[in-house]
């Protein structure tokens, strides 16, 4: 079939290569059937926020990528006047944080910040990326005297409300300048009626999914177990099960990994403390795996994991004219894989870089056995190619608007 695209990878390079890196990362996408990556602006340092930085990402990825590598660029407060020559200069767009991302170098932005940049981005190919929570004050105020082990402390802290408030803004943004805008990481169900009236009423909206809040509920957590902090957090099997719901009928447009990996102490798993513990799922190799897994039982098919893993992604970071699709005229990209088969996922199986994941030890159905990229085989049943073979993938759509 088509090879994965996932639009929502932290590869971490330069700057916090102990997390990941363009040469795990790639690799551990490869064994995944994964073609193509589009690696987020942070954890790397420095973030990808100017045209400079982004320079410097290119030199640090150049010959470390077994698979092809876009890249989103970054908004962040001041730095509207770098978005053109990055966009010219080949990102597919720019991911913002509507609160605190998580790391100091790249700070999230607000509404006056937003109203900066959109008029700058009107009428570019670019896609803004929101990681969309606020910090609303909504959050339970009893989580802090309560059990840090437990997963409903973290889940009290992230209340749904967050999102909604958050997605609110989003919609009235993007109804308000038509600029293309994209909800990364969805993880309420509560958000969805939001999202389809301002569809509806025009707004040029994409949202996705991850596998974590498609496979993992917040009532099976144990305590102390770190690996399964992210944000938004996990939440309930009644959520998931309408996220399912809200696939099958289209209004979420596709599925990613959003891996984000870290170093082991940075999940103390020591303590297990999930409201100290690095918020983030590592899972860019078993996305396909996880979909074909779950998507079985909710009456899904091979032809709606290609369309939300294949077509959609590639669609959203300005790839749909040759990657996600078996076609004429499109890259030579594919994964060959046995649905059939099972695997457990243990240590050795791995090849992202930090091998912390909540999903150690389970057996997932669909085993990968090649993956070719642009007409090379770069993994084939265990074994990877002598050297990377991957390219970059530059936005080439805004290169006759860089007067802009």
């Amino acid at each position: 079939m088509p090879g994965v695209v996932d639009c929502h990878v932290h590869v971490n390079e330069p700057g916090r290569t102990a997390w990941e890196g363009y040469l795990t990362a790639t690799k551990a996408a490869a064994a995944g059937g994964v073609t193509t990556i589009v690696d987020m602006p942070l954890n790397s340092i420095p973030s990808t926020v100017t045209l400079p930085a982004f320079t410097t990402k290119l030199s640090e990825a150049a010959g470390k990528c077994y698979v092809d590598v876009g890249f989103w660029g970054g908004i962040v407060p001041g730095n509207q006047n770098e978005l053109v020559p990055m966009l010219n200069a080949g990102v597919m767009g720019f991911k913002c944080f509507l609160i605190h991302s998580g790391v100091d170098e790249f700070p999230h932005v607000d509404r006056s910040d937003l109203e900066q940049a959109f008029p700058i981005l009107q009428g570019t190919s670019a896609v803004v990326l929101f990681h969309a929570e606020v910090d609303c004050g909504c959050g339970s105020s009893t989580y802090i005297e309560k059990e840090p082990r437990k997963y409903e402390t973290f889940l009290e802290s992230r209340p749904d409300q967050m999102e909604l408030e958050a997605i609110k803004l989003v919609c009235e943004l993007c109804l308000k300048y038509r600029v293309r805008c994209h909800i990364v990481h969805l993880s309420t169900a509560k958000a969805l009626p939001i999202i389809i009236d301002a569809r509806k009423a025009g707004a040029p909206l994409t949202v996705e999914t991850c596998h974590h809040y498609l496979s993992l509920e917040a009532e099976t957590i144990p305590d102390g177990a770190t690996q399964y902090k992210c944000c938004p957090p996990i939440r309930g099997k009644s959520n998931q099960d309408l996220l399912w719901e809200a696939l099958k009928d289209g209004h979420i447009d596709m599925v990613v990994s959003d891996h984000s990996p870290c170093t082991a102490d940075l999940k103390v798993l020591d303590t297990g403390d999930f409201l100290c513990a690095w918020g983030g799922i590592a899972s860019v190799q078993l996305g396909l795996s996880l979909f074909w897994t779950n998507c079985l039982r909710h009456d899904m098919t091979l032809v709606d994991l290609v369309q939300l893993l294949c077509r959609k992604t590639a669609e959203m970071a300005n790839l749909g004219h040759r990657k996600g699709a078996i076609k004429e005229g499109y890259d030579a990209d594919f994964v060959v894989w046995d649905p059939d088969s099972t695997f457990k996922v243990t240590e050795k199986n791995i090849h992202f870089k930090n091998k912390i994941t909540p999903y150690m030890g389970k057996e997932l159905k669909g085993v990968v056995q090649s993956t070719i990229v642009q007409g090379v085989t770069v993994y084939d049943r265990g074994d990877f190619s002598e050297a990377p073979r991957g390219h970059f993938m530059l936005n080439e759509k805004n290169k006759s608007q860089s007067a802009l």
